[in-house]
């Protein structure tokens, strides 16, 4: 009996976590131009700087795995990106230096892309004085240097990386 309630307990702990910290599926769709669309789909994970901090110089980092799907090729400057799906990520030069990247297909929790086919996106990294809790990642206009273009943002604690879609919105 105590062995049962034991196991009871220990089920409803974990219920509640589970309840008391949702994530959720999240997507986003634009459309890039007359005949372009971009989704991008992931988790709202929470943020998890340790791991960022961490993460060696050129490591790709892609928490919560968003997924980019774009229905036509695109370009923006001299990155021409396939149509197709990719998996969104940044790169970390530094930890006050990042770099938006695209891994073609969708990578595997905890695997390694070949660095050789990631698509590095024209970026802009901010750091926020305070952190947000879980990631985020939105498709819209770019605003300064990417006035006119379509850009893709994550943020994810106190970092938010922008990146360059294509040349016109």
């Amino acid at each position: 009996m105590m062995k049962k309630f034991a196991i009871f307990c220990v089920l409803i702990l974990a219920a509640s976590a589970v309840v008391a910290h949702p994530h959720f599926q999240m997507s986003v769709t634009a459309t890039l131009a007359e005949d372009s669309e971009a989704s991008v789909a992931f988790m709202t994970v929470p943020a998890n700087m340790t791991h960022a901090e961490s993460a060696d110089n050129g490591a790709f980092l892609a928490p919560g795995m968003p997924k980019l799907t774009l229905s036509a090729d695109v370009k923006a400057g001299s990155v021409s990106i396939p149509a197709g799906t990719y998996t969104v990520g940044a790169i970390k030069n530094s930890m006050d230096d990042w770099t938006m990247a695209l891994s073609p297909g969708e990578l595997e929790r905890g695997a390694t892309p070949d660095a050789s086919k990631l698509i590095k996106l024209d970026s802009e990294y901010v750091k926020l004085p305070e952190p947000g809790g879980h990631l985020w990642v939105y498709i819209g206009p770019g605003e300064g240097k990417f006035d006119g273009k379509a850009t893709i943002a994550m943020g994810f604690g106190t970092m938010v990386l922008t990146g360059a879609l294509n040349d016109s919105e």
